[in-house]
């Protein structure tokens, strides 16, 4: 029972170690994942095999056992194939002895049938005598042989690509070379040593040292190729983002630009073609004296001038987007709440520009019209009106200035 218990504990060791990758399977994945998964189904076939190998040889259980015996080589013999189709797949080097070295793998594993076969007759690989005692033929030397000189073959081969490789994947290529170095020494033993597990004791040190340091090893520079991808995205967006709010802001007042004004005309438009845009009003401003002030005091008045212009539009306007949209022009699209009190702050706004007016301080002509559905097509019909009621009362600023 000390022969299964081995088997039993390295089954489910096998199994917890290697659950991810037994459970995920995608179609998208690598052919090399996909046979290495294979690779480790027929090792969990193996240990299986293995275990009831020992129950059934205590037990006596003779014909039972030498047909699960012969499942044991077959399964023995697919590992090994597999295990050689995996390094050359995840290798991926279109080099001769790599295809040699995979044929070579094939061809073993054709001729352990063959020998299996010819087992039933004459046993030449393995037989049980009558007293149910387990006896070796001489082609299970041969047999263990062969596999030595794969597990050596594979060693040379991916000890000799990892030479090339001055990254993690060559440190990856190294591991699997020693862990197929190791395995030759337990397959050695084993010549030696029939009836210990040396052979399952090299594989579950095989696979837990290849999930380790090969598949998780990959599991980390993907997340680090990840987290690299994501930073360079952040910053593309952010990048993008300061961008987009340069192009969207006017660089001397802070208010929004003509381009924010386009865009907000395109789709204010698209909502009212759709039927959803309900409720809106657009109030037009013009500075007065802004040319006077760039001539005669330059451009540094000029540009206070219409900072100033725009502090005052914002403090009485506060809820709605302000954007300039000429020299000396604004424009504001007025929704919820201002919208709502329109006629209040119009009010509040024209009489703070009366205010300046007497005592020499800014001067802004407004001009506000309402959308109305139905009549109105585009923003553009409501801007028109809003920019002719705004020199109507640049009309009355300039007959109450001249009264002065």
């Amino acid at each position: 029972m000390v022969y299964s218990s081995f088997g039993i504990i390295a089954l489910l060791i096998h199994i917890i170690i290697n659950y991810d990758v037994l459970r995920n399977s995608n179609k998208d994945e690598s052919s090399a994942n996909k046979t290495y998964r294979h690779f480790l189904n027929c090792v969990m076939c193996y240990y299986i095999s293995d275990t009831l190998w020992g129950i059934l040889y205590e037990h006596k259980l003779i014909y039972i056992n030498y047909f699960n015996t012969v499942i044991y080589f077959i399964t023995m013999a697919m590992s090994v194939f597999l295990l050689t189709q995996y390094v050359i797949e995840y290798l991926n080097e279109k080099l001769l002895f790599g295809k040699i070295l995979f044929f070579t793998g094939r061809i073993y594993f054709v001729c352990e049938l063959i020998v299996l076969s010819v087992n039933f007759f004459y046993p030449i690989l393995f037989y049980f005598d009558e007293s149910g005692v387990y006896n070796a033929g001489k082609v299970r030397y041969i047999n263990l042989f062969i596999q030595i000189l794969l597990f050596l073959m594979i060693s040379a081969y991916t000890l000799f690509i990892s030479l090339k490789k001055k990254s993690r994947r060559g440190r990856r290529y190294r591991t699997i070379g020693f862990y197929c170095v190791a395995m030759t020494i337990f397959i050695f033993a084993q010549i030696f040593y029939p009836l210990l597990p040396l052979y399952a004791i090299g594989y579950l040190l095989g696979t837990c040292i290849i999930h380790t340091f090969v598949l998780e090893d990959e599991k980390e520079e993907r997340r680090t190729e990840l987290e690299k991808l994501l930073k360079r995205e952040q910053l593309r967006k952010q990048e993008l983002g300061t961008v987009k709010n340069m192009a969207y802001t006017d660089s001397l007042t802070g208010v929004r630009s003509l381009h924010a004004y386009s865009e907000a005309e395109t789709s204010i438009n698209r909502r009212i073609a759709n039927g959803v845009m309900k409720e809106f009003a657009v109030v037009v401003f013009d500075l007065n004296g802004l040319k006077t002030a760039n001539d005669t005091l330059g451009h540094e008045a000029g540009n206070r001038l219409l900072k100033d212009a725009c502090r005052l539009i914002c403090n009485i306007f506060k809820n709605s987007p302000l954007y300039r949209i000429g020299g000396d022009e604004f424009a504001a699209i007025l929704e919820g709440t201002d919208y709502n009190k329109r006629k209040e702050l119009l009010l509040s706004f024209n009489i703070q520009i009366e205010k300046n007016l007497k005592n020499g301080s800014v001067i802004i002509a407004a001009g506000l019209k309402e959308f109305y559905p139905g009549i109105d097509r585009s923003l553009n019909d409501v801007f028109k009106q809003a920019d002719k009621k705004m020199y109507e009362r640049k009309q009355l600023l300039n007959d109450m200035a001249q009264q002065m």
